[in-house]
């Protein structure tokens, strides 16, 4: 990594405005206060200009914790600012497109939370807008920037497991099998486009894209087993729920490979699990994203040599992804990939390279919403569901 410097040497200052004041917006702002711990000398400052949120109160908290410098109520005000030259948004799923674009008309560089779009038809638009004005963009899928995870991708590419033959992954959380859970936002399709698919599912469909390539067709089923649900703020009150609270599906790839997506909402015991494997001709790796400084590893050559099965690797020494730029052999946060992703942000913008491959672009938010919206396709018809990014195909 290298660095643009201002006066004196200093890196030069980037004004950072940012949409949003929940989880998101939280693990965000601390990445960019993070940044130099791991990250010397750095591509840019980030100088965090301002907040934008529908309520003032947690704005105003958000922006003393984190030190933004101001706070507004509309997201058309955070752009229409000169200071700030990356809009982050870290808003729900209905603000995406419509701020994202604008960003992008005015001449911000523009960071976006995942899923990109409520569909592909939403992400194709903030595509084509980041395109058009020529900025750089990304996408925030942070689980490509654990060190586990890119030490996949590292063994995939060195062809050690061989030809890729198939693919699991599948996402647990247990928040809605409580059917006391509230109606929220997210299970309003209107405002979330989907409910766990969208959610869960686009992580998980990145993280496929990422290791095993693009798929070619899916088969997919929804699942929802609580229609209702109390009102948030007002639990006297059943609102409708009109989002899944489950998916599978089944995935086709070029040459033959085949793959399996889960992910569930409804899982007692299961905190935040996120599982992958992938099985080649030559071996195998796993991951689990509750024990996520490990990757097991099983290579043909392995039991050759007389060591069978799999082997747990703690990816935590200086030669891993990551570890060098913080504390080798001691174990990494999930709030650390958010570092992991923002250096990799501004460095482009400071143009020491790009984003891609190994962060996700919008092009990866677009492609990951058309595999989704697929999925949904395939599971409200019955049928199986080619993946065409340049429009829309089926398989009866």
């Amino acid at each position: 990594m290298t660095n643009e410097s201002g006066p004196q040497g200093k890196p030069r200052a980037i004004g950072i405005g940012i949409l949003g004041t929940g989880m998101m917006g939280r693990a965000h702002s601390a990445a960019y206060r993070r940044l130099g711990h791991a990250f010397w000398p750095l591509p840019l400052a980030p100088r965090l200009v301002t907040v934008a949120g529908r309520n003032a109160q947690k704005a105003a908290e958000l922006a003393v914790r984190f030190g933004y410098e101001s706070t507004c109520s509309r997201w058309e005000e955070l752009i229409a600012d000169p200071r700030v030259e990356l809009f982050d948004n870290s808003g729900p799923n209905f603000l995406h497109a419509e701020p994202c674009i604008a960003a992008a008309k005015a001449g911000k560089h523009v960071f976006c939370e995942k899923p990109l779009a409520r569909n592909a038809l939403e992400a194709r638009r903030m595509l084509q807008a980041v395109q058009a004005a020529g900025v750089r963009h990304m996408c925030a899928f942070n689980y490509r920037f654990l060190p586990a995870i890119r030490l996949a991708k590292q063994v995939i590419q060195e062809g050690r497991l061989g030809r890729l033959l198939q693919c699991r992954l599948r996402y647990l959380q247990p928040s809605l099998a409580d059917p006391s859970f509230p109606l929220r936002w997210r299970l309003d399709r209107e405002l979330s486009g989907s409910g766990v698919l969208g959610d869960l599912g686009s992580h998980i469909t990145d993280l496929m894209r990422f290791l095993v390539g693009e798929p070619v067709a899916v088969t997919g089923s929804l699942s929802r087993f609580f229609d209702q649900r109390p009102l948030e703020g007002d639990p006297s009150r059943i609102g409708q729920v009109t989002t899944d609270d489950a998916f599978q599906a089944m995935v086709e790839f070029p040459g033959g490979a085949t793959g399996l997506l889960e992910a569930s909402k409804v899982c007692l015991g299961s905190k935040n699990r996120l599982e992958l494997e992938v099985n080649g001709a030559e071996g195998s790796l796993r991951f689990n994203l509750e024990r996520m400084n490990e990757l097991e590893v099983y290579l043909r050559e392995d039991e050759k040599a007389g060591l069978g099965g799999f082997r747990a690797v703690n990816v935590t020494e200086a030669s891993h992804p990551f570890a060098a730029r913080w504390w080798p052999r001691h174990p990494l946060g999930w709030d650390q990939t958010f570092v992991h992703e923002v250096a990799c942000l501004l460095d482009t913008i400071a143009g020491q390279g790009e984003v891609a491959p190994y962060g996700a672009t919008f092009e990866d938010g677009y492609r990951a919403a058309v595999i989704c919206d697929a999925i949904a396709a395939s599971a409200e018809r019955g049928v199986k569901v080619a993946i065409d990014y340049a429009g829309k195909g089926e398989i009866g």
